[in-house]
C-alpha cells in the first residue's frame, strides 16, 4: 500500500526483510508468496534477487519514522496473510519493533489496523 514511498535502498532492504519473515518457518505458503510478489510489483522490483542479508544490516537502512511505520505495517500484512502468527515471526517482529523504537501501544495499533484490513478484504 505504501511501499512506493520508500527510497530505492529501502525498497531492496524491505524485500530482504519480507523474504526473511516469509521463509522464517521454512515453509513459504501460497499466501506469503502472493504477498511477496505483490510487494515486488508495487516497488518495481520484480526481478530483484534476494541476497539473504542479516537482519542487523537490513534494519539500519530505515532511518525515518515514516519508513519505519511503512515497514512494520507492510510486514504485519505479510505475517497475517496466511492467518497464522508463528512464534519465530513474533520474535523477529519484536527485534524489529525494538530496533525501530516502537512502544507496545504503537505496535498494538498497527496490529489491530492490519487485522481490520484483512477482515475487510475477506468480506
Amino acid at each position: 500500500m505504501f511501499l512506493a514511498e520508500l527510497q530505492p535502498e529501502e525498497k531492496r532492504a524491505f524485500l530482504e526483510l519480507a523474504a526473511m519473515i516469509a521463509n522464517i518457518d521454512g515453509n513459504l505458503s501460497i499466501f506469503e508468496s502472493s504477498v511477496l510478489s505483490k510487494f515486488q510489483k508495487e516497488m518495481g522490483l520484480k526481478d530483484y534477487q534476494i541476497e539473504g542479508l542479516a537482519i542487523e544490516d537490513i534494519l539500519i537502512t530505515f532511518k525515518t519514522e515514516r519508513s519505519k511505520n511503512i515497514v512494520l505495517a507492510e510486514l504485519l500484512q505479510l505475517i497475517y496473510s496466511d492467518g497464522v502468527f508463528q512464534e519465530k515471526e513474533s520474535e523477529t517482529i519484536q527485534i524489529i519493533k525494538e530496533h525501530f523504537g516502537f512502544d507496545a501501544n504503537e505496535f498494538g495499533s498497527f496490529k489491530d489496523w492490519i487485522e481490520k484490513i484483512k477482515e475487510l478484504s475477506v468480506k
